[in-house]
């Protein structure tokens, strides 16, 4: 395992200033956007960043969550996709893989389709098409619908299996990662995906897809990862073992699939950019990081 860390940066996309962090790749792996679940700040995917150490990994706070200030006003999903695809152009970066997770995965499905020619690879996990989901078990939904989860760490080990349908190995590691998000950042977030829906453009993607769907997911039920599947051209489904943070709880098991996926030869795309320009701004002389620049 890797123990690189994280370099993190203030970027200003309009009038959202957003926390952004690169884990700086020591190999040839395409850079890998990834976009959070909802109210997660960005060192709850340390380990997923550990775990893949030849390729640059570009995660961001949403607005009001972790390090962001929230935003003056609601956004909608193609907004927050132009949020991630300025910090791309901030950073340097083209063409890059993407990986979204619950509501993050709601946002990657809307960032490749705007931005396909951007996109090489696409993975959504333990997500859904919107609002035409099949809905998780209420008594998840519930305590989905307030950050407190994040705001106190016993009632997140104590709810842990019932609001994600894994086990508690590993909780506390993922616990320890929290930062509250605001309250105003974490509605906003909710409001985002409020009568938004992937159907009608799915059919339309022509990135290859990974879709990884946990079996016991009491948040996101699996069948909404054959949905996905079932609409995007193409597209790789797994049912994997776990609930809806199985990336915490399988992480042993779902990576290589990851991994794999990230690593396949595939034939160039119409129309894509030819390379990714990662290091031009994010990166001083000779591979050598910045010092994050103090907010405007």
């Amino acid at each position: 395992m890797s123990d690189r860390k994280p370099v993190y940066r203030d970027v200003r996309v309009g009038s959202n200033i957003l926390r952004t962090a690169v884990w700086e790749g020591k190999g040839p792996g395409r850079p890998l956007l990834f976009f959070n679940g909802i109210g997660a700040n960005i060192e709850l995917i340390a380990p997923l960043a550990e775990q893949l150490p030849d390729r640059d990994i570009i995660a961001f706070d949403a607005p009001g969550v972790g390090g962001s200030p929230a935003a003056a006003l609601p956004y909608r999903p193609w907004q927050f996709a132009r949020m991630a695809a300025g910090i791309l152009d901030e950073l340097g970066y083209n063409e890059v893989d993407v990986m979204g997770v619950s509501w993050g995965g709601a946002m990657a499905q809307q960032f490749a389709f705007q931005y396909g020619s951007r996109v090489n690879r696409l993975i959504l996990a333990a997500t859904s098409a919107g609002f035409l989901m099949v809905p998780g078990k209420p008594a998840a939904l519930a305590k989905l619908a307030h950050p407190r989860r994040y705001m106190n760490a016993d009632y997140m080990m104590q709810h842990f299996e019932t609001l994600y349908g894994d086990e508690a190995d590993g909780a506390g590691d993922h616990a320890s990662r929290l930062r509250a998000p605001t309250l105003r950042g974490y509605l906003y977030q909710l409001l985002a995906g409020m009568g938004w829906t992937s159907v009608p453009f799915l059919p339309f993607l022509r990135v290859h897809t990974l879709v990884l769907a946990g079996d016991n997911d009491q948040i996101v039920p699996k069948v909404n990862g054959r949905f996905l599947a079932s609409l995007i051209p193409g597209a790789r489904l797994e049912i994997v073992p776990g609930g809806h943070l199985f990336l915490v709880s399988r992480a042993s098991e779902v990576i290589p699939l990851i991994r794999d996926f990230l690593d396949g030869a595939s034939e160039r795309r119409p129309f894509a950019r030819s390379k990714f320009a990662g290091e031009r701004r994010f990166h001083g002389g000779q591979g050598a990081a910045r010092k994050p620049r103090p907010a405007a």
